[in-house]
């Protein structure tokens, strides 16, 4: 449990938070977009990398912008050889992006010494399900045969994502485990999205005032699939849109899966890492009972920066299991 003092200061942020999000479930999809992109604040840790550079790449259906961001030679690992981490941000798969997530990528960097790959892929409703799928999955199978030219190993090359951007992680280890490559190192999945399913006990305890809500979510699936989740299945396979029904989850890479107890998502997020566990992929679940969807990427936050700190020494155990295995 937090203590009195970071009790406070998590009460206070959601409160805020919970106060001034737009009510996007009442919105388009553009003016989600417009509503959220007016809150962004511009990233402040720019001098945490050495690098961050923009590339057009070829996707499946047309051109994706990327963003490389190059460690600082002291950052841990080896400069050369470094992990490569392809990361998917989160936002309902309809608003944020590249800049949204780019303080994130930074810290990300500096922390694991990785080159970050951001993805700008597709948004919906615009470019429905699976086409942000396709796009994840396009720019990891990019940075893995430019993986020289990074200076990545790409041995050491792991996909990961929050929220929606935890969602698409998930499917682009199973895309890239059925097509039979680019081999993955590991999956990191913060707070995912994982099913439309609405009535788990997380959603009835956390369905309004904690910031992420349950009308939310369900405008969120609604803008991705192309129409109601309870009227509109996923487009074959199924999988690629909800991971959770994949037919086998075996033979996927190891997972790292983050939960908050104050989250609608808790419950999925859960039940996916119990499913990955029982079809025998190494999983590590860190539950943060007190805090709520999105605080890994909220910067001036003690909890946050601490989970943060978890998560870094999570990824190098991670890798470090790989190389010893």
């Amino acid at each position: 449990m937090l203590d009195d003092v970071l009790g406070r200061e998590v009460a206070d942020l959601l409160a805020t938070l919970d106060a001034g999000f737009p009510a996007v479930h009442e919105m388009t999809g553009p003016e989600a977009r417009a509503a959220v992109d007016a809150r962004r604040v511009p990233a402040t840790n720019l001098d945490d990398v050495r690098s961050a550079r923009d590339h057009r790449i070829p996707g499946d259906d047309g051109e994706l912008r990327i963003r490389a961001y190059q460690p600082h030679d002291d950052a841990p690992g080896t400069p050369g050889a470094r992990t490569g981490i392809v990361f998917l941000h989160g936002g309902g798969f309809v608003f944020c992006g590249i800049e949204s997530h780019d303080g994130f990528c930074r810290l990300l960097a500096r922390h694991t010494g990785a080159v970050v790959v951001a993805v700008d892929y597709r948004l919906a409703p615009e470019h429905r399900a699976p086409a942000a799928a396709r796009d994840a999955y396009a720019a990891t199978r990019w940075t893995a045969e430019h993986a020289g030219d990074l200076g990545v190993d790409p041995r050491r090359i792991l996909v990961a994502g929050d929220s929606a951007g935890g969602n698409l992680a998930a499917v682009t280890a199973l895309m890239a485990r059925d097509a039979g490559g680019p081999p993955l190192a590991g999956q990191v999945l913060l707070y995912p999205v994982v099913e439309p399913d609405f009535d788990t006990a997380s959603y009835r305890g956390y369905a309004t005032g904690h910031f992420n809500t349950r009308a939310a979510m369900e405008w969120y699936w609604t803008q991705y699939l192309g129409g109601p989740p309870d009227r509109t299945p996923p487009p074959e396979p199924a999988a690629y849109v909800v991971p959770s029904r994949a037919d086998d989850l075996g033979g996927l890479p190891p997972a790292i899966v983050v939960t908050a107890g104050r989250d609608p998502l808790h419950c999925e997020g859960e039940r996916y890492a119990l499913a990955l566990r029982a079809a025998g992929v190494p999983v590590r679940h860190r539950h943060y009972p007190d805090l709520f969807h999105g605080f890994a990427t909220i910067g001036p936050f003690a909890a946050a920066s601490s989970a943060r700190d978890v998560l870094w020494a999570d990824i190098a155990a991670l890798l470090d299991e790989r190389k010893a295995a």
